[in-house]
């Protein structure tokens, strides 16, 4: 579950990317994520552990940094020891942004996973701190995780893997590169396990903004892809044998692009400002 919010707080935005944002000629996403960051006076940690790439936390260092934030340190957490290091602790608890880049968010779950870094994440976003990932550092945010999964249209039994998340929100379930990578089979599958949650499947170089109150915002080049099973009629998983389609009716299917909004509580969508007139 998240963590609780104190009456006197308000829980920070969760900020899950698509990937493969745009970091230079308009990076729109990045910006908008130092600004509700503290803008001026945003201190964001980034942590880079998902990637195997030596310089991905400085590139993110040097971005947050010409987009204005305040400050901006790579934590480099690479293994479990790493967690103890406690100057890197200290700047994750007095951040007012956390940024976890791409790679594989198996790294970060079996790295993080249990840690009391994930828990000062955990605790910074339910008091009012930005947490934000793209790729691997969006399917890590919410309760239930993506491991892996096979690619295709179709829902099947048994092909894909959830782990446990930070547990941010329990609400949605995440998916990356979605149109790119033709994964809506898999977040279909991962639904059908658990039909409370709601699918957001994020294209690259797009991003849910969700608000405390649990509004979600488009922001971005791509779409977001919304799908509620909470009118689930019937579904074939339980019944299912390995690699078998998964028979699902009922279910409700929503394409957002920039400036649309979806009401997680209400599951409402709304078209971008100007389209309705």
């Amino acid at each position: 579950m998240p963590a609780k919010v104190e009456d006197n707080q308000r829980r920070g935005w969760i900020v899950p990317v698509g990937g493969a944002e745009d970091k230079d000629s308009d990076p729109v996403i990045l910006r908008r994520f130092v600004e509700i960051s503290g803008d001026a006076d945003a201190r964001i940690a980034v942590i880079p552990t998902a990637s195997r790439l030596d310089d991905t936390g400085a590139r993110y260092e040097r971005i947050f940094r010409e987009l204005g934030a305040a400050d901006a340190r790579s934590l480099e957490y690479k293994r479990r020891t790493d967690v103890d290091h406690p100057e890197w602790l200290e700047y994750l608890r007095n951040a007012t942004g956390v940024f976890l880049t791409g790679g594989n968010q198996l790294r970060i779950s079996t790295i993080l996973g249990g840690t009391h870094v994930a828990r000062a994440i955990r605790t910074a976003n339910a008091n009012g701190v930005s947490i934000g990932g793209t790729s691997a550092g969006a399917a890590i945010l919410s309760e239930h995780m993506i491991a892996f999964g096979d690619s295709g249209a179709t829902p099947r039994a048994g092909k894909v893997s959830l782990a446990p998340g930070f547990g941010l929100t329990n609400r949605i379930v995440i998916d990356q590169h979605f149109r790119q990578r033709d994964r809506i089979g898999r977040l279909l599958a991962a639904l059908a396990y658990n039909p409370f949650a709601i699918g957001v499947g994020l294209d690259e170089d797009t991003a849910a903004f969700i608000d405390g109150d649990d509004r979600l915002e488009v922001m971005g080049s791509g779409a977001i892809t919304i799908i509620d099973a909470s009118k689930l009629e019937h579904s074939s998983m339980g019944t299912a044998n390995d690699g078998d389609c998964v028979c699902m009716t009922g279910i409700i299917l929503h394409i957002l692009n920039g400036g649309a909004r979806y009401d997680l509580h209400a599951r409402v969508a709304t078209p971008p400002p100007g389209t309705l007139d």
